[in-house]
């Protein structure tokens, strides 16, 4: 069943489309990745994705009761983001910000919650090292644990392995087959074509607007 559905969609900005005629299903328990060359439209389809853009026309459509804050984002991050002093639980913790609604604490569910998916990721031992002192590979744990606060169902995954060393890599990718296979959907956008080939259910290339599904998929 579709959750996330894309008819004749265009994309872009300030009432200029940068891809049009975008034709996509997305399925519960799908790894989709977006590809193309840079500047090819594929943080401004994310961006319409995540609701943070309108698309210019077209049909974007969620389903099966998912909100647009129902999505799990790790993004791409700044030199500024990657020095941000704060602990480790402090920033998994702040992924249950959609749920405060009008209170100013977290309860002691979304605390609870925070260290599940800490361990889950593998870093309790940093729960209270300084999130600026980590390597590039652990950051990337911290904010994807961060991201499973905001979602039991879709993560959406802008470049998560750039600038990582090869093994740490081939962890993160491992990592994240491990989440798609607990039955969370995955949509990442990569440049990274050799890798995703081994992970993807679904490719979309943003250059050709075509999908390509994979039947059988084989990790590394």
């Amino acid at each position: 069943m579709a959750i996330l559905t894309a008819k004749e969609l265009s994309v872009g900005y300030e009432g200029s489309s940068v891809l049009n005629g975008i034709n996509f299903e997305i399925n519960a328990g799908d790894y989709f990745c977006i590809v193309g060359e840079n500047g090819s439209g594929k943080t401004t389809l994310m961006k319409t994705i995540l609701g943070l853009q309108t698309p210019i026309s077209g049909e974007f459509n969620f389903s099966e009761g998912l909100l647009k804050n129902e999505i799990g984002y790790l993004p791409q991050q700044s030199d500024v983001q990657r020095d941000f002093p704060a602990s480790v639980f402090e920033i998994v913790l702040s992924g249950c910000q959609n749920g405060l609604g009008k209170k100013f604490f977290y309860s002691k569910e979304q605390k609870e919650l925070a260290l599940q998916n800490i361990k889950r990721m593998g870093i309790a031992q940093l729960k209270n090292r300084c999130y600026r002192e980590l390597s590039g590979g652990q950051q990337q744990r911290v904010l994807l644990a961060r991201a499973l606060c905001a979602t039991k169902r879709v993560l959406l995954l802008d470049e998560p392995v750039a600038g990582l060393d090869p093994q740490v890599t081939a962890e993160m990718y491992e990592l994240i087959k491990q989440l798609n296979d607990d039955g969370l959907t995955i949509i990442m956008i990569s440049h990274d074509i050799d890798n995703i080939t081994n992970y993807a259910t679904k490719i979309f290339n943003v250059n050709t607007l075509a999908v390509e599904e994979k039947k059988e998929v084989q990790s590394c």
